[in-house]
């Protein structure tokens, strides 16, 4: 915001007259932004859209805290059928699907547990010669459903899109936005994967993905900014204009036009940007990182210790 205002640069979030109304206005979305029990008006933060599944996942922690207390007590069999019990409720009953995620992994956490000390039900040890063959096929499985066509809301859109016809008869009459079913299963086979396939696991503990973890809530953070801010002139120097650019960025159409050949996704005019756009947002996630997100973490413990008295 401070940024756009000294540079007078125009992006996708429109600036106010002066500086004064801008820290109003964005105070004002804030505050009603940080309210996440709020029942109506707009679901993201003007000043970064991408920010929107923040008090998203602000709610499903509470669910996954509160059905911890309140399954806390009850027997092994019991509890993982009241978990399963809720993943099922927020999928198929209510239009819910981050609780339900945020149970899926609740779920699969205690699975896991449960299989460390050697405790799984017995429906999970008559699965066990064939874990060769789950787990791949949950993977595959995982990959393809990960690919949900998600450029609009009407279920029509799948049935219209090749390998997705059958498939859209299962989408549950509670769900609105129909991808996130589907990514719902993408998301549980993939994790319930990950551990048991050692290949797989090796790659992800690679140090450039632990290092990618690391950085990950800030890569999340800054990556709207960039691509409007950077982004938007890198594409339209290369021909990839829209209308916006036309206001916003108009001495940018088509400096340097690039052919659009390739694959879809892979055209020369979009990746050559990206040599440019990935190690500007890399390099910004590690200073957000460095100097924002960890010394954040760190107030945060400092103020909690504070608030522990030693009357025990």
């Amino acid at each position: 915001m401070t940024f756009l205002h000294v540079f007078r640069v125009k992006t996708v979030p429109e600036l106010q007259g002066s500086y004064g109304a801008e820290l109003w206005n964005w105070y004002a979305e804030f505050k009603n932004f940080s309210f996440i029990f709020r029942g109506g008006g707009e679901p993201w933060f003007t000043y970064n859209f991408h920010s929107w599944s923040i008090p998203v996942e602000f709610r499903g922690s509470i669910i996954v805290y509160s059905a911890l207390l309140a399954f806390s007590r009850c027997r092994r069999f019991m509890r993982l059928a009241c978990e399963a019990g809720l993943v099922f409720y927020f999928l198929y009953i209510a239009d819910g699907w981050f609780g339900a995620l945020f149970m899926s992994g609740m779920l699969l956490c205690d699975l896991d547990q449960l299989a460390a000390r050697d405790q799984l039900p017995d429906f999970f040890l008559m699965l066990e010669p064939y874990r060769e063959v789950i787990f791949p096929g949950l993977l595959a499985i995982s990959l393809y459903l990960g690919g949900v066509p998600s450029h609009g809301w009407e279920v029509q859109i799948l049935r219209e899109s090749p390998g997705w016809y059958y498939l859209s008869f299962l989408k549950p009459q509670a769900v609105f936005d129909q991808k996130w079913f589907y990514l719902f299963w993408a998301a549980t086979f993939l994790v319930a994967c990950l551990p048991r396939m050692p290949w797989l696991k090796r790659f992800f503990e690679t140090p450039f993905n632990q290092y990618l973890g690391r950085i990950s809530f800030a890569f999340y953070l800054v990556h709207g900014p960039v691509l409007w801010v950077l982004g938007d002139r890198l594409y339209a120097a290369v021909g990839w204009a829209r209308d916006s650019h036309a206001s916003n960025c108009p001495g940018w159409i088509n400096r340097l036009p690039l052919p659009r050949v390739g694959p879809l996704g892979l055209e020369v005019s979009f990746l050559v940007p990206q040599l440019i756009l990935l190690p500007v947002t890399l390099w910004l996630a590690e200073i957000v990182t460095k100097w924002i997100d960890e010394p954040s973490v760190r107030l945060a413990q400092w103020l909690y210790r504070r608030t522990l008295g030693n009357d025990g």
